[in-house]
């Protein structure tokens, strides 16, 4: 749980037996039972909106789990909770990192709030407000300077002109004639936006909708990203369409769930940085949410000047119920083309790792005197390792590559598909291997941006001797498991390829004595973690190779495996994992075929 480790949901308010601050000589007894409560929000770029508690709890943050979402860095994901009990009004810190303030004095603990105070969360402030005895829930006029918000699931509810039978798709029948008419239009529209379409065709025909039974002037979509709040769609009969939409305005129609209706943008602060705007003339403006559920997709703008129409409170219920057909079926829209987009992934995904497995070896080299074992996991779907297990042409020298590209996914196997292209040649032909890392990290430079780069281990093994070379290339140390119980690290030799535009390598020596093994692997392994965020690590990783030296290497492998589950106890693999065996057999041990996972 990450709410400062409370249960909001359950957890019963310590009290005080008395306030913990002195109530306004305003403000007496003006958050008592009943009385409902708006908060006017002023966040840490300037921008302000009014909040409408509906319910009697009420948790501020900056998280989308909060019920009022405040985009402020220095807030906590969930930070305070306001609720209300049969002696009024309280606040509650929810061991948020920066505190809750009341008129710039900390609260600790749940503490008794009154109308008029300030709330300090983090760089925002909230100011208390009460708008009346009453159900906070009755849908009655907010009157805000000159703008009229009504709550849309009063107007739905309230409305006869919202009734669309989803099963069906005919209207429940109204009373009146102007409601059967708007009835009649609302099943059309209904029937226009059912058809399988995209969704830029989808918001076009939503403005076509509108422009054809309300007459704006003016019109815009907004919808919710990543980034805010985006228009996608607009509209003008005078060329280019206006602005029409404030910040502070968008928030309170999208955040409060509620419509908007502007009866004179001209008088009304929330547009008096729009110019544009107020130059065009324009002054009557109608804004409705677009709600799927809880979830909101953003909002529909209308504007027009007094002389072209002015709206009113009809044309407000209509654009809500307009918005409440919108909204259904831009999520349907949504859903179906990101589960095309998924499908279409899914296959580059197959198809890349069909190629990228083209690249590993399909079989291991059949040596005498020797053992072999490898195996690549990818975390998701396509892996950023690679390792080559092959017998140079004169029969003498085995070598073995593993590498470990940066990033993950579709990305880091296009570049190991490079790495493995621009090495292949020096390897066979049999270069140094310093020369051979100095060359692919320059080629690989050259060739891939800057934070793009690869660790590899390189190693030659005389088949005949056991004498071996290697180059680390900022790699994790390979690891050599001496039958009698040592273990020898091999570290880094040099910088990993393709990191610097040119780089020098060392080259490390050993030799390998009977039925002693060198396991190389990546960082997968060792930075597999559990529920604890605590890593397997080389520590771990040495001490099940150990244990599990003298087995057959495939038993070794499915061993270490075994234990890096038992580690990580189902949390899922951040990283591709590769490990690559070999052991050198004893004298007069029969050969075994290598063995490939």
């Amino acid at each position: 749980m990450s709410i400062g480790e409370k249960d909001i949901r359950t957890e019963q308010p310590k009290r005080p037996s008395l306030p913990a601050f002195p109530l306004p000589s305003f403000a007496q007894d003006a958050l008592s039972l009943g009385t409902m409560l708006d908060l006017h929000i002023t966040a840490p770029d300037d921008s302000t909106w009014d909040h409408r508690v509906v319910d009697d709890e009420v948790v501020i943050g900056r998280s989308n789990r909060a019920a009022l979402t405040i985009p402020d860095r220095s807030l906590s994901r969930l930070h305070v909770r306001l609720f209300k009990t049969e002696d009024g009004w309280w606040v509650e810190d929810l061991g948020s990192r920066n505190g809750t303030f009341v008129d710039q004095i900390r609260a600790d603990g749940a503490t008794r709030i009154n109308l008029g105070q300030t709330l300090s969360l983090g760089g925002s402030r909230v100011v208390l407000k009460g708008v009346g005895d009453g159900d906070a829930g009755s849908g009655e006029d907010i009157l805000s300077g000159h703008t009229v918000f009504r709550s849309v699931e009063a107007l739905l509810e309230s409305s006869p002109i919202s009734a669309i039978s989803d099963d069906t798709g005919e209207p429940v029948v109204p009373v009146g004639i102007a409601a059967v008419e708007r009835l009649r239009l609302l099943n059309d529209v209904h029937r226009a936006l059912g058809r399988s379409i995209e969704l830029q065709e989808l918001l076009d025909i939503i403005l076509d909708s509108v422009f054809d039974y309300l007459k704006p002037e003016d019109g815009a979509i907004f919808l919710i990203d990543e980034a805010g709040y985006k228009r996608v769609a607009g509209r003008s009969t005078k060329g280019e369409p206006d602005s029409l939409a404030s910040t502070s305005l968008i928030r309170e129609v999208v955040e409060g769930r509620q419509a908007a209706l502007v009866l004179d943008a001209q008088d009304d602060e929330r547009f008096n940085q729009a110019q544009s705007m107020i130059l065009s003339g324009l002054r009557s403006i109608l804004a409705a949410p677009l709600l799927d559920g809880d979830q909101a997709l953003g909002l529909i703008v209308l504007g027009s000047t007094h002389g072209a129409r002015v709206f009113d409170e009809e044309d407000m219920e209509l654009l809500v119920s307009l918005a409440s057909v919108a909204a259904m079926r831009i999520s349907n829209v949504r859903l179906a083309e990101e589960a095309a987009e998924r499908r279409v992934l899914e296959k580059e995904v197959a198809l890349g790792r069909r190629i990228q497995m083209a690249l590993l070896p399909d079989h291991l080299p059949d040596l005498d005197g020797w053992e072999l074992h490898a195996g690549n996991l990818p975390s998701r779907g396509v892996s950023g390792d690679i390792y080559k297990v092959f017998v140079r042409e004169d029969g003498q020298t085995l070598v073995i590559l593993v590498a470990d590209v940066s990033g993950k996914g579709i990305a880091a196997s296009l570049l190991t598909a490079s790495l493995e292209a621009l090495s292949a040649g020096p390897l066979e032909e049999g270069i140094p291997l310093d020369d051979c890392c100095r060359r692919v990290s320059r080629l690989l430079y050259d060739r891939t941006p800057p934070e793009k780069y690869a660790t590899a281990f390189i190693a030659e093994v005389e088949i005949s001797t056991g004498r071996v070379r290697y180059v680390n290339a900022g790699h994790n140390p390979g690891l050599v498991l001496r039958v009698g119980g040592e273990a020898q690290w091999l570290g880094a030799c040099g910088v990993p390829l393709g990191l610097l535009p040119e780089a020098d390598y060392s080259v490390g020596e050993l030799e390998m004595a009977s039925r002693d093994v060198m396991m190389l692997y990546t960082d997968g392994l060792t930075e597999a973690t559990n529920r604890d965020e605590e890593e397997f690590g080389e520590v771990r990783l040495k001490g099940s190779a150990l244990s599990n030296r003298l087995k057959p290497l495939k038993g070794m492998a499915r061993q270490i495996e075994g234990d890096l589950d038992h580690f990580t106890s189902g949390e899922p693999y951040g990283d591709d994992r590769t490990l690559v065996l070999v052991r050198r057999r004893a004298q007069g041990v029969d050969r075994r075929p290598g063995e490939s996972a």
